[in-house]
């Protein structure tokens, strides 16, 4: 009973953990698991998972090995060609899943083999299964960031092994990726992703012996089917015998062939002659069973084949195999497709053959020292074949069809079979020919045995003949080579139907749209008079003020339009002074005066404070000399700076006597403080005021010097002070000297405070401060309309050159715009409020300096000289063909953050705009490593722009004469701009960054320097030098060497390297940043030095000496966040970032701070405190009442005045107890960590006032109250504002982040703290979010804080490079129709035509790459064709029919398309019937069908297929998104399949471009099919007939019977194509109304839209749909916005108002809308 009690037990407990993981499934984030191309996150793959998914791919047909592995390895190089960096795993308790599986057996190890000898890739087989003590020391060392392993097996006990794994992995902190239901395109792989959370780890430590026991009952019930099933086959015979066998075997082989052979003739010679044994062995023991009886051996016959059969099947393996040897895969491919299947029989003596297959395998590797070529294990069989060769021999060749097989072919099978016969030596077997002696059909008969490929064919479609201007240009070069259609052809007869297409009389299809501009919420109306609006525009452009200020302290600049001077004035030599006049004589005179008077006054105020400041400075140092420093920070005045500093000195001078004379005899540490701030004063003297240093002042500093022990320096300075006593002086040094030399204590102790070196002549153009060369380098830049990339670090000032540009172009004229592109919402607000407070300038009427434009809302957009946008948005005005005389207004475009090229949503649009504009442009950047090609791509587009403008102006000229001339003249002349593009490069940042990484030890949380040399190793610095950005600070380089001089005695530079000796320390009094650095990279040449010298091993010691131990975080990281916050309030190291990547977990975690300081302010608050102010509030309420009764008797008797002084009295009473009240409530300093005195409360109330009915306000009010703040994409602009505003005052202290905040939001802090390791954490945001710490001129040092995040991971993000950019494919169906709209519908056609042809021509991919411009002139043209078959455009390429509203919906391709087709059918007007005739009002039926239909074109996003087991019951939501109505279906159906069509001949016309070569050669092993085709044999030739239809599949995907035909398959894998065209499905424009992942089981869609229309719940989504709050709140947004602007296109494309899909449309937007604001 207890036995079969813990079977149950286990069987529940296994479903515990299935039902653990299939929960999960739709909270998996579906995103791209490479984030950058450097080099990914280290990770795992299971190598089974890899196995069983690609097994199960529905292209593949069993037994086709070579076909197997094409999947592998294309899967694999995928990977490694987007810098994956992985390791693959197989455990060894894995194979158990497979003995019901045997022809997977010898797959699976030969896979091994494989990948271990004929790939590079690191393959693990020595863990015995995912629970032993060794797998677990391996995640440990080196923590892979997440492991791929599938969800479901071939059985229900392998899925239960992957489930272990999955858990496993959780509790160890790695994170688990789904192997089905990935996507790849050029430059990502989307995945789902589940991560390990606390959650899952306490799982797995709860139920730790549960899990091992159940692990254990699973390996068994395993254990005991391999067992049955090698009983069944082999009876009497175990494991360990069929082992020895083997071994046996393949020994006699090597006597045979000692030369050594091939593994495919070992493999097959063995298998053949142990499974002929084994079956004899079998045989002979059905003998020995039923001894005595005589139907014995009709028995045998009777229930199982005879030997001389099983010895048919082999000779016909050995034949399959021969061909194999000598057909190259060109033929092969070639081969018929036997549809039939193996008899009962036959199958099990596969079986056998497979088994025996395993034990050779696997015996392999004991002939180390035999020349066994192991590089066709991954073409071992091929069972196809051998049905193929089977058919023929007892169909065709019986029925008299007699075929040689050639000599070649029968010698080698003919050696084949006699060594079969050698090696069996128990019995004879027949001759090898003939080949069959036996009668019997080994393939069942069916009435159609071979697959007919012929009708499959694709029709060969050809091109619909086009002619157009921008056509012709763009892929003229082509058009001769490509199979055009007749004008009789009835497809293009047919496209005339097409032109009749308005589906009513009162649709106007062509009448044209307003476009996403018009659309935009506006937020003011620039015409309105109303004086309630105008008031609130004065609000908007107060609070813009206020906001701009809280960004940066500039006083606003007024400007004043001057004329453009004529060019000649440039060329003057500067140096002619003309003579001063009187008027300039004045105005220095005045000058003069007012600068003295200035200084009089400084004098004054430092005479008044000076008292004050010096006491302070006695009493407390530190306290005093902060003060100094500020009365510095404001003063102007030289001479009076000089005389503070002196003060300074002097101060600190005596404060360190009395600090060396207070210490006792045993004490030897110094307080160096005192020393720090006086070697501050005396760099600043030395460095600033030389001029003003007296002889007294210089011996002075030479004393204080002598006072530390820098007797060197001061004898430098002044000789006098030197003479004196001698005794006294050795006395003297030893109690006041600080113990070590001057470079030294410099570098240590005062590194950030080292002077950098800036500048010191002003430049007229800069008023604010003094730039630095390379500032300079781009203010000329914009003074000569160049253009420029500029690539320099966060907050390191080339943000400045973009409004210097802004300057410029307002004073040129009121006409000029600068349009200024930031990623996000959140910059493009940020950027207004800096312009509204940068820049006044008095606009002609109607027009404004600023305006904004996002799809959220817009104002001043097109009447403002100052335009900040989203990329998306400044497309739409590009391509817009109304608004062309506007885009010949803009003077500069200014990109910012350009990396977001290589990003992952809406890469394309920013290439787009680059190559589209015309005029200047600045792109700015902190993280580029490959800024020289981005340049180079820029200067090729530059180029053409120079060459068109050139002809567009010839063109004008000729037209002269005419009347246009005027306007285009005026154009041109202002267009005078330079072509060239320049790079700017500057790599040093202000401030120096430290890193540290925090651990927690017994509940408390400890930090570790990290010192950055720690992050790399001997091999990196071997291959690739030091990283450029791998920056030292000056501490960190004193490190470095004391490490390189501690191991290494007698290394030969210490003397020269040691920093008091280096050559550019020598005797410095002030040792600059730049000095430090040179220090440095002579350090760091001298360590690659001994690396490539031959001292490596030294090296090596260095770095491992620096790496920390810590980095040990217990499991309750997510715990001790509070604990983290409140620890670094201690350590002064607030305002701080904490960067987070999930929304949740940023809300989250701010809310768990704020509960913590609550918690804490209820432990500290005295109890009586809660009474007293209980109390206070009843006394207030009760005069409240007496105050309102009060009122009530004053307003009935008017007379007497004796009871108004009654009322003042209760007034003030009131007034008191308020006071009292809120001082008992007031949260004490030390449980905030709100900073009050940075606001005053009425600018606190605005900003709250701002948030009072937002959705977030309440909750981010509350948490701004303790001083915290959170910030991620879904909160409204409004509520970032808040967060972002307190922040910079310094309100807010603490704010939790996503990557939002790391695109240039100006939010610079003390800290930043990483505190969750992501996919998103990368190289790139490492350097953007980091780049926030330090505030210039606040802070001289920022610290990075690593929390939580494996130490692996954090030497990576130091080390690794940001990733180059690479272009993504440039264009969809959509953007061609733009495209086409633009060329043919221009307000100027040249214009738009150049514009077009510059799109087209110039994508970033296909840059000095011209097989892939090929590929999309190709690409092009098969969007023209499908647009033209649809009826968007006309033979002449210009737009007809619904284009307008398809494009209008471009940001929803491929459902835009669909959209159309069902509105054009007549779909959504046989769907919208009102309730009753005459009505405007639909019922709720017909709304959800409507949202439904809709939910399937724009709000898919599928769950995992798993999911669709689980048993949870869902509470409002439906959560499955159920199928679309059968009307609608069937037209989908329709469309699909004549996009298929189309596509897939249009791959037919591509494949010409593919590189043959290499289409023959597996992608990762290189391994070559290719030879001359074998024509020695006729039956090679007889089955290799079918030829037909293998044009643009793969030649490896052929062998499974697969052919062009199979690409008109809904959903046909992307791997089926040729892999060298470049082009891949997800490019064909398709709705597949059902998404099968990669193992054939349908993906769901989620319901959400659908749901929360019926329940209008976000809770409803949390809960069911399994969303985060945020993210569906978004996606709704999104779906709202874009029902609003379908109904608002139709509406304008109707001219009956009363029409029901109108109607419709309207109702469902209105209703869906208000359900979303009432969220």
């Amino acid at each position: 009973m207890a036995a079969r009690m813990g079977l149950e037990e286990y069987t529940v407990f296994l479903k515990e953990i299935s039902e653990l993981i299939l929960n999960e499934m739709p909270k998996a984030d579906y995103s791209s698991i490479f984030n950058d191309f450097v080099e990914s996150e280290f990770f795992l793959i299971d190598g089974d998972s890899l196995l069983v998914t690609s097994i199960c791919e529905k292209s593949l047909k069993q037994g086709q090995e070579l076909h197997f592995f094409y999947l592998v390895e294309r899967y694999l190089l995928d990977l490694l060609s987007k810098g994956g960096q992985f390791a693959i795993v197989f455990f060894k308790d894995a194979e158990y899943a497979y003995f019901n599986f045997p022809e997977l057996l010898p797959l699976r190890t030969a896979l091994i083999l494989h990948l271990q000898h004929n790939t590079t890739i690191d393959v693990r087989t020595e863990f015995s299964g995912c629970l032993s003590q060794d797998w677990k020391i391996f995640l440990e060392e080196s923590s892979p960031y997440f492991l791929i392993v599938a969800d479901e097996g071939l059985n229900q006990l392998q899925t239960h092994l992957f489930n272990f794994l999955i858990i496993q992995s959780w509790a160890m902190k790695v994170n688990a990726v789904l192997s089905s239901g990935q996507e790849s395109n050029i430059i990502r792989l989307y995945a789902y992703f589940m991560p390990s959370n606390f959650r899952k780890q306490m799982f797995f430590k709860k139920n730790k012996m549960k899990i091992e026991n159940a692990y254990k009952v699973l390996i068994k019930q395993l254990e005991e089917y391999r067992a049955m099933a090698l009983d069944s086959l082999f009876g009497n015979l175990k494991w360990k015998n069929m082992m020895e066998e083997a071994c046996e075997t393949l020994s006699l082989l090597k006597q045979l062939w000692p030369e050594g052979s091939d593994i495919r003739r070992v493999l097959c010679v063995t298998s053949c002659s142990l499974s002929l044994r084994m079956y004899y062995h079998f045989l002979e023991n059905r003998k020995k069973t039923t001894p005595g009886q005589k139907t014995n051996v009709q028995q045998v016959k009777s229930n199982c084949l005879t030997l001389q059969e099983m010895e048919d099947l082999c000779k016909l393996h050995c034949l399959s195999v021969v061909f194999l040897l000598h057909l190259p895969l060109s033929q092969r491919a070639c081969n018929r497709f036997i549809i039939s299947h193996w008899i009962k029989d036959i199958q099990t003596l596969l079986k056998m053959r497979q088994w025996c297959e395993y034990f050779i395998l696997n015996n392999v590797n004991i002939f180390e020292f035999w020349n066994l070529n192991l590089i066709h294990l991954c073409d071992l069989s091929d069972e196809l074949l051998l049905k193929n060769i089977a058919f023929y021999y007892e169909n065709e060749n019986v029925q008299g069809l007699h075929l040689n097989l050639g000599d070649v072919i029968m010698k080698d099978y003919e050696h084949l079979w006699n060594t079969v016969s050698k090696l069996i030596r128990k019995f004879d077997v027949g001759p090898p020919f003939p080949l069959r002696t036996t009668k019997l059909n080994f393939l069942e008969k069916t009435p159609l045995p071979i697959k007919d490929t012929s009708k499959e064919k694709i029709p060969n479609l050809g091109f619909i003949p086009m002619s157009s201007e921008v056509v012709d240009k763009f892929v003229g070069d082509i058009l001769n080579d490509l199979p055009f259609l007749k004008s009789n052809d009835p497809i293009v007869t047919s496209l005339v139907k097409h032109k009749e297409f308005d589906e009513l009389v009162h649709w106007h299809s062509r009448r044209p749209l307003s476009d996403d501009y018009d659309r935009t919420k506006c937020q003011f109306n620039e015409k309105s008079r109303d004086p309630y609006y105008l008031r609130s525009v004065q609000k908007y452009h107060v609070f813009q003020r206020f906001y701009g200020n809280s960004l940066e302290s500039v006083s606003s600049k007024l400007i004043v339009t001057q004329a453009v001077k004529p060019k000649k004035h440039f060329s003057e030599p500067k140096s002619k002074k003309a003579k001063e006049t009187k008027a300039e004589m004045i105005t220095r005179e005045n000058k003069k005066r007012l600068f003295a008077k200035e200084e009089q006054k400084e004098e004054e105020k430092w005479n008044a404070l000076s008292f004050f400041i010096e006491e302070e400075m006695k009493d407390n140092l530190n306290s005093g000399i902060k003060k100094l420093e500020d009365f510095l920070k404001s003063c102007k005045s030289n001479s009076v700076k000089f005389r503070v500093e002196m003060v300074g000195l002097t101060a600190c001078l005596k404060a360190w006597k009395e600090h060396c004379r207070g210490q006792g005899k045993g004490e030897t540490t110094k307080d160096l403080s005192i020393a720090v701030e006086m070697m501050k004063r005396i760099h600043s003297l030395i460095e600033k005021y030389p001029e003003l240093l007296q002889e007294e002042d210089w011996k002075f500093i030479a004393r204080c010097l002598k006072y530390l022990g820098f007797d060197e320096l001061a004898s430098s300075l002044s000789s006098a002070e030197v003479a004196r006593d001698d005794d006294v002086k050795e006395k003297r040094k030893n109690k006041y000297s600080i113990g070590i030399g001057p470079v030294r204590f410099q570098l240590q102790y005062m590194g950030h405070y080292l002077i950098r070196d800036e500048r010191k002549d002003p430049d007229p153009r800069v008023q604010d401060f003094i730039p630095d060369t390379w500032q300079r380098e781009l203010l000329d830049v914009v003074d000569n309309n160049e253009s420029a990339v500029i690539v320099a670090p966060t907050s390191s000032g080339k943000t400045y050159a973009s409004y210097y540009c802004m300057e410029k172009v307002l004073k040129e004229s009121n006409e000029g715009v600068v349009v200024y592109v930031a990623p996000t919402k959140a910059l493009v607000n940020q950027v207004a409020a800096t312009v509204y407070n940068r820049f006044t300038k008095n606009m002609p009427s109607g027009e404004s300096l600023c305006g904004v434009f996002t799809r959220d809302y817009r104002h001043d957009a097109l009447n403002c000289q100052v335009l900040i946008t989203v990329p998306a948005c400044l497309e739409i005005l590009l391509l817009s063909p109304h608004r062309q005389t506007w885009v010949k207004r803009i003077r500069y475009v200014i990109f910012d953050e350009v990396h977001c090229l290589g990003g992952e949503i809406g890469a394309e649009i920013w290439e787009h705009l680059l190559v589209m504009i015309r005029c200047p442009f600045l792109a700015l950047s902190a993280t580029i490593s490959n800024p020289e090609h981005l340049t180079e791509w820029l200067q090729s587009v530059r180029r053409y722009w120079k060459q068109a403008d050139n002809i567009i102006e010839k063109n004008i000229a000729s037209e002269r004469n005419g009347g246009c001339r005027a306007s285009f003249h005026k154009d041109c002349l202002q267009r005078k701009q330079s072509y060239k593009v320049r790079l700017v490069v500057y790599g040093e940042r202000y401030n120096d960054l430290e890193k540290h990484i925090c651990s927690i030890k017994h509940d408390d949380i400890y930090f570790d320097h990290f010192h950055p040399c720690a992050a790399i190793t001997a091999d990196h610095i071997e291959r690739y030098g030091f990283p450029s950005d791998l920056i030292l600070s000056p501490r960190e380089t004193i490190q470095l060497y004391d490490t390189m001089f501690k191991f290494w005695k007698s290394w030969p530079r210490a003397q020269e390297l040691c920093p008091e000796k280096f050559i550019h320390f020598k005797n410095k009094i002030v040792i600059k940043k730049l000095d430090a650095r040179k220090y440095e990279e002579s350090l760091k040449a001298e360590l690659t030095s001994w690396i490539k010298n031959g001292n490596a091993k030294e090296a090596k010691r260095v770095l491992r000496s620096l790496r920390p131990d810590s980095g040990f975080t217990s499991e309750n990281a997510e715990k001790m966040f509070p604990v983290l916050v409140e620890k670094l309030r201690q350590m002064e190291k607030l305002p701080a970032l904490f960067f987070l990547f999930k929304l949740g977990d940023v809300e989250q975690n701010a809310k768990d701070v704020s509960t913590f300081l609550k918690e804490k302010q209820e432990r500290e608050r005295p109890l009586r405190a809660e009474k007293e102010a209980h109390v206070m509030a009843n006394k207030l309420q009760k005069v409240k009442k007496s105050i309102e009764k009060q009122k009530l008797i004053d307003e009935k008797s008017q007379k007497k005045p004796r009871k108004m002084d009654q009322s003042f009295i209760h007034e003030a009473e009131h007034n008191n107890l308020l006071k009292i009240l809120k001082k008992t409530l007031q949260i004490p300093p030390e449980c905030t960590y709100a900073d009050q005195k940075a606001l005053d409360t009425e600018t606190l109330q605005m900003v709250f006032d701002r948030v009072k009915f937002t959705r977030k306000g309440t909750e981010l009010k509350d948490l701004a109250e303790r001083g915290i703040g959170y910030h991620h994409r879904s909160l409204n602009a409004k509520e970032k504002q808040l967060v972002e505003i307190l922040f910079r005052k310094g309100f807010i202290r603490v704010v939790t982040a996503t990557g939002t905040l790391a695109l240039g939001i100006n939010m610079p802090c003390k800290s930043v703290v990483f505190a969750q390791n992501s996919i998103y954490l990368d190289a790139l945001n490492y350097r953007q979010m980091s780049g926030r710490a330090g505030r210039r001129g606040q802070d001289l040092m920022g610290d990075v804080y690593f929390f939580n995040i494996p130490l692996p991971k954090i030497e990576k993000l130091i080390k690794s490079n940001v990733p180059e950019l690479r272009g993504q494919f440039p264009f969809s169906i959509t953007f061609v129709l733009r495209l086409m709209l633009l060329a043919s519908r221009g307000d100027d056609p040249e214009d738009a035509k150049a514009k077009v042809l510059s799109v087209l021509k110039h994508s970033l991919l296909s840059f000095k790459q011209p097989r892939t411009m090929e590929m999309l002139k190709l690409y092009f043209l098969f969007s023209l064709q499908f647009l033209v078959k649809e009826g968007y455009l006309g033979q002449e390429a210009n737009p007809m029919g619904f284009a307008g509203l398809v494009a209008h919906l471009h940001y929803h391709e491929p459902s835009n398309l669909v959209f159309v087709h069902f509105f054009v059918r007549g779909l959504f007007r046989n769907l919208c019937q009102p309730t009753r005739k005459g009505s405007k009002r639909f019922s709720q039926d017909v709304m959800e069908k409507l949202v439904l239909v809709l939910a399937h074109l724009f709000g898919r996003r599928y769950l995992p297929a798993k999911f669709q087991e689980t048993t949870v019951k869902f509470y409002q939501s439906k959560v499955f998104l159920e199928d679309l109505p059968e009307d609608f279906n069937a037209a989908l159906h329709e469309y699909n399949m004549q996009v298929t069509e189309d596509f897939a001949s249009f791959l037919q016309i591509v494949s010409k471009l593919a590189d043959m070569k290499q289409e023959y050669q597996l992608p990762l092993s290189n391994i070559n099919f290719t030879d001359r085709d074998f024509e020695d044999s006729q039956l090679v030739s007889h089955l290799m007939s079918c030829k037909e239809g293998r044009v643009a599949v793969s030649p490896f995907v052929c062998l499974s019977g697969n052919s062009d035909g199979d690409l008109l398959q809904p959903g046909t894998p992307d791997h089926v194509i040729l892999r060298t065209i470049g082009v891949s499905h997800t490019q064909a424009p398709v709705l597949w109304p059902q998404k099968l992942d990669i193992q054939g089981r349908r993906m769901p869609l989620n319901a959400y839209a659908l749901d929360f229309y019926k329940h209008g719940s976000l809770i409803g989504l949390v809960q069911d749909n399994r969303m985060n709050e945020g993210e569906a709140y978004d996606l709704l947004k999104d779906f709202a916005l874009t029902i609003k602007s379908i109904s608002v296109s139709l509406h304008e494309l109707c001219e009956n108002e009363d029409d029901n899909v109108v109607l419709a449309f309207e109702q469902l937007s209105t209703t869906f809308s208000e359900k979303l604001q009432k969220v």
